[in-house]
């Protein structure tokens, strides 16, 4: 399970969080711009835009969890079980693998307007990777530095919806998280006033009572709820330092911890890394569940002409700063 979310100050900012039970020795990852892609049923890209992102690398392939491009386009795919319905190669359309989906958008658009023409011939088609790697269930959420939407591969088809908040989790399907958030419309982060009844005294008791209500629970529809609401009402300043401190509270609000999400035969969800991407910079921030140190990688630091992945292992011991 996952939360990703957006945010601008002076720069534009986009990330996720990664929950899950187990790792697949992840990297950051770069792709410059020579790097050819290569696609099962359409033709390669062999230049293209240079990509920074989260990868677990097979056979020199990225296979990209989240990421963003030189134009400041961003891209996550987030764990959609029994709703993501991929479909058989069609004729005349551009069929495209769920692991080919990220790479396929980021090489070749610049924005959201560009990504919504790319997708009006695109079927994500069922191909796996490797019969060790079979098609993970995803949905999508696409932001450049002024707009997002959320792409789902369903039975009915390809459903593309705009995604005011800049928010996405899992299940349920896009359109009914937003439906949700009218059943939270009451929430604020003013102290509340006494709706209840004019015959009785209610006071407050404390501060925070006027997102009393808000659900706390680690599940999707929750985490989406909650993260929006936090995302929304997030003030910080715009130096560099503050808004990528803010971001990393942002996806702290709905974090995971060892022991709270049981998966059984002794293995917990967790959130194994968080992420912040600097759309404008073209720089890839992370913390790990063991290491709260924030970690950064440059794009810009590489030879992004060049035709090799560049690849960066996880810092994952704990960075801690001894004061005396």
């Amino acid at each position: 399970m996952c939360t990703a979310v957006t945010y601008n100050t002076k720069d534009h900012y986009f990330g996720r969080n990664l929950d899950l039970e187990y790792s697949y020795n992840e990297t950051v990852t770069i792709t410059p711009r020579n790097y050819e892609f290569n696609f099962r049923k359409v033709n390669s890209i062999k230049n293209h835009y240079a990509i920074i992102g989260m990868a677990y690398v097979s056979d020199n392939y990225p296979l990209y969890y989240d990421a963003i491009n030189e134009k400041g386009l961003g891209m996550a795919g987030l764990n959609f079980p029994e709703n993501a319905k991929y479909k058989e190669v069609k004729e005349g359309m551009q069929n495209i693998a769920p692991f080919e989906f990220i790479p396929y958008v980021l090489s070749q658009c610049s924005n959201i307007l560009e990504v919504k023409k790319l997708l009006e011939n695109v079927n994500i088609a069922l191909i796996n990777f490797s019969d060790n790697l079979p098609a993970s269930p995803l949905h999508f959420i696409i932001s450049d530095k002024e707009q997002s939407i959320t792409v789902e591969s369903v039975e009915e088809g390809l459903k593309i919806y705009d995604n005011p908040v800049g928010v996405l989790t899992n299940n349920p399907t896009f359109d009914i998280h937003m439906f949700n958030l009218n059943n939270y419309m009451s929430l604020s982060t003013k102290p509340p006033v006494n709706n209840f009844s004019d015959k009785i005294n209610l006071q407050t008791y404390s501060r925070g009572m006027g997102a009393l209500g808000m659900p706390g629970d680690l599940s999707s529809a929750s985490r989406f709820v909650k993260a929006t609401f936090t995302k929304l009402n997030s003030i910080s300043g715009t130096s560099e330092i503050e808004s990528i401190s803010q971001f990393f509270h942002i996806l702290e609000s709905v974090y995971q911890q060892r022991g709270c999400v049981y998966m059984g035969e002794d293995k917990y969800e967790i959130t194994i890394y968080s992420s912040c991407c600097n759309m404008d910079k073209g720089i890839y921030y992370y913390k790990t569940y063991e290491n709260s140190q924030i970690v950064c990688v440059d794009m810009y630091k590489e030879d992004l002409d060049g035709s090799s992945l560049v690849n960066y292992d996880l810092i994952k011991n704990q960075e801690i700063l001894m004061q005396n």
